[in-house]
């Protein structure tokens, strides 16, 4: 704990630091809403390639495709080489990324049945203008090569020691989760989910800790939030909207982790070691202050090879490009399929028709088809909700569709990409004991306001 650190290692610290704080976690305002500056750039980006980015992305999908499918014939040396990180995937993984050039194919061509074909399911996904999968190779591309300023020069070990007291009791997670869960609060859930998938696969977080992360701290912008509250009409409520987001979101924060499925993901490392439950600890005659800067400035001193810092930035874009957005991409399209095409939700929502009509709802019966259309993408309850005559009924169908976090247009498909310890099964059941907690509360909240 005495260790003497010279000066370059404190200027990657404190530098270094503060400018990942910037990217990831300091809103600015701009023509479309607060955005973190990472959002800018990623937006900035996608405006200037529109001409070809889904070209671009349709390529991805191509390669990851054959190279899975290649690789599935090709034994595993004992040495995993970056092309068993990219392409070595099961059978599963595999045609999940054939599906993924099939429907990107539909719609590129338009060809098939025009449900797979259409603007709103996988023209939503992947349009060179605004599509979800298309502008996340944007945000890969900066959140790959810039994530390492928050993650490799110690500011998740200098604040995990002094949050340990408030996150562990509250939450079940490491105290350096709050920096992370921050990223996703005042950043994107995208963001958020990427960063928790870092840490996990670098040994800091527990399958159990990662799985609590990413499915109940991912929630959406505030810009989104906008959108949201735009969509139902209701932007003179927009603060009464968002504290009401934030107290559920904090009260499902305290529950979801005691209830199943993620209390029972065990707490264990990605590598399959048993966690080290001393890491935490303030050794005798410290402060959780000075061991934070000692953790963070040791941190650092490991990681003053900055070109190699910046290699490995750019093998997280490929694997981020490769693995996740053709994930995101099949899953998607599916379920918008059932969404727009289907009764699917409409028949698995046709249960909380009773329930809403007992918490005096106005237009129940409407509302209720639209408490679980949420799961395949956050917008459509707020569309299918926009032309009820209630106010009450538009906040409460919003607010309960922003809270349930996990959808699969994007935070669902992006979490099924990358190796967090998570199922569709996982996420739907979250998903929906998140909605069954939320209404009560928000039907309270929405009673109060109206």
């Amino acid at each position: 704990m005495t260790k003497k650190f010279n000066s370059y290692t404190w200027f990657l610290f404190i530098f270094l630091s503060l400018v990942g704080v910037f990217l990831f976690i300091t809103p600015i305002n701009t023509a479309d809403g607060l955005k973190v500056p990472v959002a800018i750039l990623s937006s900035t980006l996608s405006a200037n390639i529109t001409g070809f980015i889904h070209w671009f992305a349709y390529i991805v999908f191509i390669i990851a495709a054959i190279g899975a499918v290649i690789m599935q014939f090709i034994p595993q040396k004992k040495q995993r080489t970056l092309m068993d990180s990219l392409f070595r995937v099961n059978w599963f993984w595999t045609s999940m990324r054939i599906l993924a050039v099939i429907f990107a194919s539909m719609y590129l061509f338009q060809v098939g049945p025009e449900s797979f074909r259409s603007d709103n399911t996988a023209g939503l996904l992947i349009t060179p203008d605004g599509g979800l999968v298309t502008m996340m190779f944007s945000l890969f591309l900066f959140a790959g090569l810039l994530l390492p300023l928050l993650t490799d020069f110690g500011l998740l070990e200098f604040f995990g020691s002094m949050m340990v007291k408030i996150m562990r009791p509250l939450f079940k997670i490491p105290g350096r989760s709050a920096i992370d869960c921050l990223a996703s609060f005042v950043g994107d859930g995208t963001i958020g989910v990427l960063l928790t998938s870092r840490q996990y696969e670098e040994g800091h977080y527990t399958a159990r800790e990662a799985a609590t992360i990413a499915t109940t701290f991912s929630v959406v912008s505030i810009t989104f939030c906008f959108v949201v509250m735009d969509t139902v009409s209701l932007n003179n409520y927009f603060f009464q909207f968002y504290g009401s987001v934030i107290l559920v979101s904090i009260i499902l924060a305290f529950i979801m982790p005691r209830v199943y499925p993620l209390r029972s993901k065990p707490d264990v490392n990605f590598d399959g070691s048993a966690q080290n439950k001393q890491v935490e600890q303030v050794p005798e005659g410290f402060n959780s202050f000075s061991v934070g800067l000692n953790n963070a400035l040791t941190k650092a001193d490991n990681n003053k090879n900055l070109g190699k810092v910046i290699g490995s930035g750019f093998i997280n874009v490929l694997e981020m490009w490769i693995a996740i957005t053709p994930v995101i991409m099949a899953f998607g399209t599916i379920a918008l399929v059932l969404a727009e095409y289907t009764s699917f939700f409409k028949i698995l929502g046709m249960p909380f028709e009773p329930i809403l009509a007992i918490l005096q709802i106005p237009f129940a019966d409407e509302a209720a088809q639209t408490m679980i259309v949420g799961f395949a993408d956050m917008l459509l309850p707020s569309i299918l909700g926009a032309g009820i005559e209630s106010e009450l009924t538009r906040f409460f169908i919003a607010t309960v569709s922003v809270t349930q976090l996990i959808y699969m247009s994007e935070v669902g498909g992006l979490i099924l990409g990358t190796k967090l310890p998570l199922k569709i099964w996982d996420l739907f059941l979250i998903f929906l004991i998140r909605t069954i907690i939320s209404i009560p509360i928000v039907a309270i909240l929405a009673h109060l306001i109206f």
